[in-house]
């Protein structure tokens, strides 16, 4: 069948063609909006110590992650990285992480770095697929054990989920059949060293990745030890020991750290017993015994001004 179209001028043509691209244009517009509300979802708000409005929101990141920002509400500008969440993880825990920032951030806390250019480009935890970690530290050796004997495995745990987790476990010295789950951090305080647990721990990362076990709390726990500014005091304590066998006191140690007291005649000393708390020798008040950790900035003040050395050095 033959169609017969009505004749119109070269001016009602192009009229036309310009009707329909606008409407082709206004159609393809709410998508393309849609997306990028879907890339930003606002997940709260806060004001901080200057007065200043900022806002957390989600934006897509790389293969699928999600980057949770901090950034200036009005400006949009002074960006920084909150988290970066893996493209596994479930949605919900954007505003899981928000939620524990703002609880931080009204507590004189919420650190979290500058957001970089790299930072929309880097997949998270693809060092976990990786890995090249030596085959004997996941298989070949015997499971790490602290001062007191007791070991430590990664094992399937069964918790809240229908599934079970990935979670580091603690077995008493007496070789007793039960296993504790502890956290990566209570195993790395108890050894006091971050090898062998984090290379195990990036190697199943990597070996459980999409399997039938779940490794969001392993995961979590792992990327908060990199990220904390607490670190462990262990390097630090052997480095003013080592001073202190060589004849400096700890009471000059502490006087150039600028932690000073007086005595009833007005002579001056050192605090050593903050500086024997900062190094993990005394336990802290309340405490029954001494803490494995120490603040960055605290380490760098007693390498730096107390030791007269570069904090890398004393870092492990």
């Amino acid at each position: 069948m033959t169609h017969a179209f009505p004749s119109t001028s070269p001016a009602r043509r192009r009229a036309t063609a310009r009707d329909a691209s606008a409407r082709s244009s206004r159609g393809r517009t709410r998508p393309r909006l849609e997306h990028r509300d879907r890339a930003r979802r606002a997940l709260g708000g806060y004001i901080d110590g200057d007065g200043r409005a900022r806002e957390l929101i989600a934006r897509s990141g790389a293969a699928g992650s999600t980057l949770v920002l901090d950034r200036d509400r009005a400006t949009r500008e002074d960006v920084r990285l909150v988290a970066h969440l893996a493209a596994d993880e479930p949605t919900e825990n954007a505003a899981v992480v928000c939620a524990s920032y703002l609880e931080q951030a009204a507590a004189g806390g919420g650190r979290c770095r500058a957001l970089t250019p790299e930072d929309t480009t880097v997949v998270p935890f693809a060092d976990q697929r990786d890995a090249d970690v030596d085959a004997q530290l996941a298989t070949g050796c015997a499971p790490p054990a602290d001062g007191f004997g007791r070991r430590y495995s990664l094992e399937p745990v069964q918790g809240g989920l229908s599934i079970p987790e990935l979670r580091w476990c603690r077995q008493p010295a007496d070789g007793a059949l039960e296993r504790e789950p502890v956290s990566l951090r209570e195993a790395i305080a108890a050894l006091e060293s971050y090898e062998p647990l984090r290379a195990l721990t990036l190697r199943a990362l990597a070996l459980h990745h999409g399997s039938e076990v779940s490794t969001t709390v392993l995961r979590a726990e792992l990327a908060r030890t990199q990220q904390s500014p607490i670190v462990l005091n262990r390097g630090l304590r052997e480095a003013v020991l080592a001073v202190v066998a060589d004849g400096v006191s700890m009471s000059e140690i502490a006087i150039r750290c600028g932690r000073v007291k007086h005595d009833r005649r007005g002579n001056e000393s050192g605090e050593t017993s903050w500086l024997a708390r900062r190094l993990g020798i005394l336990p802290e008040g309340g405490q029954s015994t001494p803490t494995r950790w120490i603040h960055s900035d605290v380490l760098g003040l007693i390498a730096r001004r107390g030791l007269g050395i570069s904090p890398r050095e004393v870092e492990l």
